[in-house]
């Protein structure tokens, strides 16, 4: 008769460890049930659940791993394990599983137990916990450091409002961002990825900036701000903000756009993202002239913005077509989806005002980036804490498969 043994092996890494443990189990005809592994500062934790077809052959395994790992300075623990134990794991592998992520310049003893006494309490199991970030040097800092931790959880919550509250308080109290999502087939085969541009690609707003040569900066700057937090129903406002534009000339709208800047990590996260194979696009409720400009220089797939209307040179108040809003951007996310010939659930949506949320909502993952507060509230996922290029802890990546991607692509 078989029995299945929990094999725990700790202690300083060395190479060909998992090889000699693992010839030990091979030579007598071992079934390996499940196995994992992580190694934090050259100390290694191997976890081994087996299957050992002669139960008899127990304690001869059991005096073998205990010499190899005396031999190695290793600690070695063997328990078996009941039958009706395994079976309860075997059948709990159709429960529920969600990401859970910190992003954060740095992470805190103290949040890391918010955090995780909140999974604890919705009665989820916490089954693995990653760094996604590179090593960080206390003798040499980086100017600006990043932290990010994903932890992998299953179960079902008891109460996922309630959930996401804690979280949003623990973030608003500790400075760190939470986001958790459903962990599913789509998850790691998302295809596109699309944009805000002001204030999420770039740190401005574009009409506040025309608004400024136009000398209308201050009444412009107020519905801006009004609509963001959706207090103005976004066309009204545009086309309130736009007639107030009248009369700049078509050469100060190109002399703008090499001027705006990039928000931190947009070229990071465009050249990472190209690399892997993504599709990117701007929805943008801002202007073409700008957007054109982006694209080319980020190198995205596709854009959508506002045409300001000019004639003889000089702007006149209107723009050219239908408005960009917020169910313009749902409506033209659904479209790219149809013309890459994938699902809404494979696609991305970053932005950070109250127009964006349309986009956000149907988005396979929907992520508020620096956002007003009425859009935080209601996306699951935020960045606020670090530049753009958080996306990519969001998604899954780790740091060095970020450094390797933009240094292919910009040719280092």
């Amino acid at each position: 008769m078989s029995e299945v043994v929990l094999i725990n092996i700790t202690g300083r890494d060395r190479k060909g460890l998992d090889a000699r443990f693992a010839g030990i189990l091979a030579e007598y005809g071992v079934n390996i049930l499940d196995v994992g592994q992580a190694v934090i500062h050259e100390h290694i934790s191997l976890g081994i659940l087996a299957e050992i077809p002669d139960a008899t052959d127990f304690s001869n395994i059991f005096k073998d791993m205990l010499f190899e790992g005396h031999n190695m300075g290793l600690h070695v623990d063997i328990k078996p394990v009941a039958p009706e134990n395994y079976e309860n794991w075997v059948h709990a592998q159709g429960r529920e599983r969600r990401i859970i992520t910190i992003l954060g310049r740095t992470v805190t003893a103290q949040q890391i137990t918010a955090v995780m006494s909140v999974i604890a309490d919705n009665n989820l199991n916490i089954d693995n916990i990653t760094r996604l970030t590179g090593r960080i040097s206390l003798v040499d800092p980086q100017p600006d450091p990043k932290a990010s931790i994903q932890f992998s959880v299953s179960g079902t919550p008891l109460d996922i409002v309630e959930m996401r509250r804690q979280f949003m308080e623990i973030s608003q109290q500790t400075g760190i961002d939470i986001s958790f999502h459903v962990d599913n087939i789509y998850r790691k085969n998302r295809k596109v990825v699309v944009f805000d541009m002001d204030s999420t690609l770039i740190q401005a707003e574009v009409i506040d900036e025309l608004a400024k040569l136009a000398g209308v900066g201050e009444p412009v700057a107020k519905i801006t701000e009004s609509a963001m937090r959706g207090e103005i129903d976004f066309k009204e406002s545009f086309s309130r903000r736009v007639a107030l534009l009248k009369g700049l000339r078509r050469d100060q709208l190109e002399n703008i756009s090499k001027t705006l800047p990039l928000t931190e990590g947009a070229k990071v996260v465009a050249a990472t993202l190209k690399g892997l194979g993504y599709k990117l696009g701007i929805l943008s409720g801002g202007f073409t002239f700008v957007g054109e400009y982006l694209k080319d220089l980020l190198d995205f797939d596709y854009m959508y913005a506002n045409e300001l209307d000019i004639k003889d040179g000089v702007v006149t108040g209107n723009v050219v077509g239908e408005v960009v809003d917020g169910e313009k951007k749902a409506a033209l996310l659904r479209e790219i989806a149809q013309k890459e010939k994938i699902s809404l659930e494979q696609t991305i949506a970053v932005g950070d005002g109250a127009n964006d949320l349309p986009m956000i909502s149907i988005a396979g993952l929907g992520v508020a980036f620096n956002a007003k507060p009425v859009v935080r509230e209601k996306a699951s996922n935020a960045i606020s804490s670090m530049g753009l290029d958080g996306l990519l802890y969001l998604i899954g990546i780790h740091e060095r498969e970020i450094r390797q991607e933009v240094f292919q692509k910009n040719g280092y």
